[in-house]
């Protein structure tokens, strides 16, 4: 389920007829301030200001406070504007009015997978400690077309002992909260609390706000970046995760961070690729109790494209302070594991991976994959192992922490990919593939035949020597979409010492955001 934040969930309650308080978001301490400023107007009035961030209980944590002067207002923005929620930085506050509250209510809209239909939960009682007093909670039927139940709706409101206007009100919020959900495909909605002010208005105080996934693509102007469940903001490695995943479909890429350091105790931050949900759930419990903080979930699965893997790898490895990459899946996957074993040999490669992997690839042609990521490891500055659905996670877990404790505590910094020299050449032939650039040093071609005969066989006759020059032996489009079958000619020519084939990836934005960090780690 894809979030909002909260001024974004009370947005669309304001499009759907709900009352709620004036107020704008702020991403800096000078924003805050001028928001209050708009706020009070001539009149000295308090203003909340809140942390927006996807979790409960702000107010235990500072994430709520009341100001009444402009230095208040900036101190308490600048210091919420400063917090972590976890492991991630709060990037807005919302500046409000404060209201002044009467009475209290709990109104939420849910998918009920039970009766796999909408409900509406109503309590008399909202505001904190609302789970505590989940047993005094009223449901509400509702169809899917037509809303909750007009007579449980009106059972509800007359239950609170308000007058009659005011519980007709009540009523009327009670079906507005479905139109509102409905109208924007909500999963859940919840308003916490649903307020009746002392000059007898009612009010959205507070919203929480999630959305299908399924319906993210119906709804662009909610701007939601990544359909997908986060307890954070999309990071930047995300929204590149996310593109890539949306840019080839050929299998699965699932990619969240989880952790910047390690944990106090911990062995160390690894970085972690899984294959297949229950296998990937069961490997991260094996290295998590083998003694390591996890930076990342990944999941490449699905009969991903090597391409596919490699760029994961390449997005795993863009995080600072790894101290090795545990990869470990399903140990019964159909697909062919030595697409992977390419797809990692390659990153590992570009990158000059210098700390220490290991690798579970278990499943169909397992034996290929193993022996792909051996002959890899001989070029690389850190030992690469592979192993197959035979070793257990919890084993290869073990290995890991052994390579990682002689590794002496090298730590990864993350860096742009080597290219070979011959790339620069203006005479080397380039040839367009899906996401990237094959180039040929033409020179040598020309002249070595071992390279030609190399890079035909393992190109799978993709690309062969036509009048001594190399071109495509299929017709432009499909060889455009051999992507996954050059990666492992790269690779194959590489282990083998021959020079003069390359394939570009491209990963856009990715370069730029390990730039950006290799320049702030240096400054």
């Amino acid at each position: 389920m894809a979030r909002l934040h909260e001024y974004q969930g009370k947005a669309i309650l304001a499009a759907n007829g709900f009352k709620i308080p004036r107020g704008r978001a702020a991403s800096t301490a000078d924003e805050a301030v001028a928001a209050a400023d708009e706020l009070a107007g001539a009149k000295d009035d308090e203003v909340v200001i809140k942390i927006q961030a996807w979790t409960t209980g702000r107010a235990g944590i500072g994430g709520v406070a009341f100001a009444k002067e402009p230095e208040d207002v900036r101190t308490h923005a600048a210091r919420m504007l400063a917090m972590k929620v976890g492991e991630f930085p709060v990037e807005a506050v919302l500046v409000e009015e404060k209201i002044a509250i009467e009475r209290e209510f709990f109104l939420s809209f849910a998918i009920d997978d039970a009766t796999r239909a909408p409900v509406i939960i109503f309590s008399a009682g909202g505001g904190s400690g609302i789970e505590e007093r989940a047993s005094s909670a009223r449901r509400i039927a509702c169809d899917v077309n037509r809303g909750p139940l007009e007579v449980e709706v009106k059972e509800a409101a007359e239950s609170c002992g308000l007058s009659s206007e005011h519980a007709a009100q009540l009523g009327d919020s009670i079906r507005k909260l479905f139109a509102a959900a409905r109208n924007v495909e909500a999963r859940s909605l919840e308003i916490n609390p649903l307020v009746l002010t002392n000059d007898g208005q009612f009010v959205a105080a507070d919203c929480r706000l999630t959305i299908d996934d399924y319906a993210v693509a119906r709804h662009p102007e909610l701007k939601i970046e990544i359909a997908r469940e986060f307890d954070h903001p999309p990071t930047a490695l995300e929204r590149v995760a996310y593109a890539v995943e949306q840019s080839d479909h050929r299998g699965t890429f699932y990619f969240a961070q989880l952790a910047t350091a390690a944990a106090d105790g911990s062995k160390g931050l690894a970085g972690f690729h899984g294959a297949g949900g229950g296998g990937s759930m069961m490997s991260m419990d094996a290295i998590v109790n083998a003694g390591f903080t996890i930076a990342n979930f990944t999941d490449t699965s699905g009969n991903p494209s090597a391409s596919k893997v490699y760029r994961a790898s390449r997005i795993i490895l863009a995080q600072p302070d790894l101290i090795g990459y545990f990869g470990s899946g399903s140990g019964v996957a159909s697909q062919e594991q030595y697409w992977s074993a390419y797809g990692l040999a390659k990153a590992f490669w570009e990158l000059d991976l210098d700390i220490p992997g290991v690798i579970r690839l278990g499943g169909n042609a397992e034996d290929r994959a193993v022996d792909v990521l051996r002959r890899m490891s001989k070029l690389l500055r850190a030992p690469v192992e592979g192993y197959r659905k035979t070793n257990a996670p919890a084993t290869v877990a073990e290995r890991f922490a052994k390579l990682v404790a002689g590794a002496g505590g090298t730590k990864w910094k993350p860096r742009t990919p080597r290219v070979p020299e011959f790339v620069r050449d203006p005479s080397a032939t380039m040839l367009a593939v899906k996401g990237g650039r094959v180039w040929i040093d033409s020179a040598q071609w020309s002249r070595d035949s071992g390279m030609r005969r190399a890079v035909e066989t393992h190109s799978g006759g993709l690309i062969v020597d036509r009048a001594g020059a190399p071109a495509a032996s299929l017709a432009s489009e499909e060889f455009a979409n051999k992507d996954s079958e050059l990666l492992a000619c790269d690779v194959e020519c590489r282990i083998a010492g021959v020079e003069g084939f390359h394939l570009e990836l491209h990963i856009p934005g990715l370069d730029e955001l390990v730039r950006r960090k290799v320049a702030a780690g240096a400054s």
